[in-house]
C-alpha cells in the first residue's frame, strides 16, 4: 500500500489433530480469502499445519514427510496469491525436528524460522530441538528443494521487513523479535500454540502491546484455536495486531471456526519512532532474504484512527488529564521556586486558555505552600469583550482566591491609535494586535512592579498555527500551556469541573468550555455575542490538532495526513473541507516559524512540543513549496 501501510492479517484456521492435508486445505482456503482482501502478509498460528497436540506422532518420518508434501501443496495452490504467508509446521533438518514457521510467497517457498527457545513446561524438547544447535547455512529439503533456515535473520520486501519469535519466545529474557527490531525489521510476527488459562488473557493482551512499543513496530499474534485437542487444554485462538502499545484489530477467543482480523501497519510511523534511538542503529542479522512482493498503489485503509489522538490509548479521559494537569503545575512549582517571585501575573480573558492557565497557577502555588493570594490575576476588557467572558472571568479569579485588577484597555488604545495615526474605525491587524500587546505590556509592568513572573496562557494549537500578536499574547516568562493542545484543554477544564463542589465554579467552567474561542479583538455584535469566532477564520481545531499531531511527532506528509483525517472524521468534515483546513495549516506552520523561535520557556508535557531548544527547530525562513505541492496533489 501506499505511505507505508502494510495491510496485515493474523489468522487462525480450524485444525484437525495430525490431519495434515485437511489442515493444509483450511490454510490454502483461508489464505486465498485474504488475498482477495489485499492482504500483504499473513499470520497464521504455531504448528497449524499439524496442530500443536500431535505428540509422539512427531517423531514418526511418515508423519514429517506428510507435512512436508502438504507445505509443498500449499505453495502449488497459492502461487497466484500476492500474500506472504506465514504458517507453523514441523521441520526436519540434519535428522533433528524443529518447530518452525514456513514463509511462502508466489508458490515459492521462501524460507524457514526454527523456534530457538522452546517450551519445556509442555515438554517440547521431548520432540523438537532448539535452533540454536543449528549453523547460519542450514537447509532443509521440501518437495526436492534446498530451503534456507533463517535462524536470526529478516525478510525484506521493497517496502517493509519482518522477523518471525515463536510462540513463548516472545517472553522470554532475550527474545528474538529484539534482535530482530534492531535489525531492521518494522513488522514481528507470533505465531503461538498457547493455551488458555483462567487470567492469561489479560496478560497477553498487555504483553503483545508491550511488544510492539518496546520495539517499535507493528507486532501480529496468531494463535491456534478451534479443532486443536481439548484432552489436556483448550487453545483460544487469539488473533490480533498491534502498534505503539495499541492492539489496532484483534479477533474473540474460542471461535468455533476459522477467522482472522485485518487491519494496515503503518511502517513509516514505526520507522520515525526509531530515529535518534541508537538501539536501532545496530544490525544484529544474520541472514536477510529478501521477497519481491509488489507495492500496491491502493488507499483504502481498513483501520480506523482517533479522531483525538493526544489522548493515548490505555488511559482514561480522566486519568490523563490529571496527569497532564500535575506535570504543568510542578513545572510551574518549580520555576517559581528557583525564580523567587513573590508574584505569578496571568491575564484572565474568561476563555479557555487563561483558565487553565490560571488553574495550574493556582495548583504551583498549593504544591510550594504560597498563598493564592499571591496570584494578581488581572482582566483587561477591550473593544471586543463580551459580558460573557467577563463575568467569567470575575467569577473565577474570586473562586480561587486570588488578588484582581481589573484595566480597561480601552483608553490606552485610543490614545496609541491617534499616535500612530490609525483610524479606530478600521479593525483590521493594527487594531487587533495593538490590544494584544497593549495587555502584554500591562502585565509585564505590573510583573516588574510586584517582583513577579508573567505566566503565559497560549496553547500548542495556536502555536503551531501562529494564532498570537508577536509581542503580545506570544510573549510571557513561563509558557505552562505551550505542549497542551486546545482539545485536549476543553476535556482538562471539563474534567477540573466535574471535581468541583461548588456549583457556580463548576458552572462558570462548563460555560468557559462551551463559550466560542475568540481573541474578542474585534467589537461584539449589536446583542453583545462574541462575532470573531476563531474557528471560523482559521478552520476547526479539532481537525488542526489532529494534523499537528501526525505533521509533528511522525513527519508524515500532508497527502496521508489528508487520508488518515478523512477516516477520522468521516461523516463530520467533508473531504473538501479537509483539504482546505489542511492546506491553511501547512501554510500557517512553515509562515509563522518566528514567533516559535522566540518563545518563552514552557515544559513539555505532551507528545509534541514547539519550543526551539529541543521540540520544533526550523528556521524562520524554511521554504515550504514541497509541502504545498504535496497539498495540491491531493484528490
Amino acid at each position: 500500500m501506499k505511505y507505508g501501510f502494510v495491510k496485515a492479517a493474523a489468522a487462525a484456521p480450524v485444525t484437525a489433530v495430525a490431519n495434515c492435508n485437511q489442515n493444509a486445505q483450511g490454510i490454502i482456503e483461508l489464505t486465498t480469502e485474504l488475498a482477495k482482501k489485499g492482504t500483504e502478509l499473513i499470520l497464521l498460528p504455531e504448528l497449524c499445519l499439524t496442530s500443536c497436540s500431535c505428540g509422539d506422532l512427531f517423531t514418526q518420518p511418515h508423519f514429517i514427510q506428510a507435512c512436508n508434501n502438504a507445505i509443498a501443496h500449499i505453495s502449488k495452490e497459492t502461487a497466484t496469491c500476492d500474500s506472504i504467508i506465514v504458517f507453523g509446521a514441523p521441520i526436519e533438518n540434519r535428522n533433528s525436528l524443529y518447530n518452525c514457521a514456513v514463509v511462502i510467497y508466489k508458490g515459492e517457498i521462501i524460507g524457514i524460522t526454527p523456534k530457538r527457545i522452546l517450551n519445556d513446561m509442555l515438554g517440547e524438547s521431548r520432540w523438537f530441538t532448539s535452533a540454536d544447535n543449528l549453523p547460519n547455512d542450514s537447509h532443509a529439503i521440501i518437495a526436492g528443494k534446498e530451503i534456507p533456515f533463517v535462524k536470526s535473520g529478516l525478510f525484506r520486501t521493497d517496502s517493509y521487513s519482518f522477523g518471525i519469535e515463536i510462540g513463548n519466545e516472545a517472553a522470554a529474557l532475550t527474545a528474538p523479535g529484539a534482535n530482530h527490531a534492531a535489525a531492521g525489521a518494522t513488522i514481528i510476527l507470533n505465531p503461538t500454540a498457547q493455551r488458555a488459562v483462567a487470567g492469561a488473557h489479560k496478560e497477553t493482551l498487555r504483553r503483545i502491546a508491550e511488544q510492539s512499543v518496546r520495539y517499535k513496530c507493528g507486532y501480529i499474534y496468531a494463535g491456534i484455536g478451534w479443532g486443536e485437542s481439548t484432552s489436556n487444554a483448550t487453545y483460544p485462538g487469539y488473533c490480533a495486531v498491534a502498534e505503539g502499545g495499541e492492539i489496532i484489530a484483534e479477533s474473540d477467543c474460542h471461535i468455533p471456526a476459522a477467522h482472522y482480523t485485518i487491519t494496515e501497519i503503518d511502517t513509516e510511523k514505526c520507522a520515525k519512532e526509531r530515529k535518534g534511538d541508537t538501539c536501532f542503529a545496530r544490525s544484529t542479522a544474520t541472514t536477510e532474504i529478501h521477497i519481491p512482493q509488489t507495492t500496491s498503489n491502493s488507499t483504502t485503509l481498513i483501520r480506523r484512527f482517533a479522531a483525538q489522538p493526544f489522548i493515548p490509548n490505555g488511559y482514561t479521559l480522566k486519568e490523563y488529564c490529571n496527569e497532564v494537569f500535575t506535570i504543568q503545575a510542578a513545572a510551574l512549582a518549580k520555576r517559581l521556586a528557583y525564580t523567587g517571585a513573590k508574584t505569578c501575573v496571568i491575564g484572565i480573558s474568561g476563555g479557555l486558555d487563561s483558565t487553565l492557565a490560571l488553574l495550574v497557577t493556582a495548583k504551583a502555588c498549593d504544591i510550594i505552600g504560597k498563598p493564592r493570594n499571591c496570584i494578581t490575576a488581572v482582566t483587561m476588557p477591550g473593544f471586543g469583550t463580551s459580558d460573557r467572558t467577563y463575568n467569567n472571568a470575575l467569577t473565577l479569579m474570586q473562586a480561587l482566591g486570588t488578588k484582581i485588577r481589573e484595566i480597561s484597555i480601552k483608553d490606552a488604545c485610543i490614545q496609541h491609535f491617534k499616535d500612530i495615526e490609525h483610524d479606530i474605525n478600521n479593525h483590521d491587524v493594527t487594531y487587533e494586535n495593538a490590544q494584544a500587546r497593549e495587555r502584554t505590556q500591562i502585565l509585564m509592568d505590573i510583573a516588574n512592579q510586584e517582583n513577579g513572573i508573567v505566566i503565559g496562557t497560549g496553547d500548542l494549537s495556536e502555536l503551531a498555527l501562529g494564532w498570537a500578536t508577536y509581542n503580545g499574547d506570544q510573549m510571557s516568562m513561563y509558557g505552562v500551556n505551550a505542549s497542551v493542545p486546545k482539545t485536549l484543554m476543553q476535556h482538562m477544564v471539563r474534567n477540573i469541573a466535574g471535581n468541583e463542589t461548588d456549583e457556580k465554579v463548576k458552572n462558570t467552567l462548563l460555560d468557559i468550555v462551551d463559550t466560542p474561542i475568540s481573541p474578542e479583538l474585534t467589537p461584539a455584535d449589536n446583542e453583545g455575542n462574541i462575532k470573531q469566532k476563531t474557528e471560523d477564520l482559521v478552520g476547526p481545531y479539532e481537525l488542526h490538532d489532529f494534523f499537528i499531531y501526525h505533521f509533528v511527532r511522525y513527519g508524515f506528509a500532508p497527502e496521508k495526513i489528508y487520508l488518515m483525517a478523512t477516516t477520522a472524521f468521516n461523516g463530520r468534515y467533508d473531504n473538501a473541507t479537509i483539504k482546505k483546513w489542511l492546506t491553511t495549516f501547512i501554510r500557517r506552520f512553515f509562515t509563522q516559524q518566528f514567533k516559535r523561535s522566540a518563545m518563552p520557556d514552557g515544559a513539555q508535557v505532551t507528545c509534541c512540543a514547539l519550543d526551539p531548544q529541543s521540540g520544533w527547530i526550523m528556521t524562520s525562513d524554511t521554504s515550504y513549496a514541497v509541502w504545498m505541492l504535496n497539498c495540491e496533489s491531493i484528490e
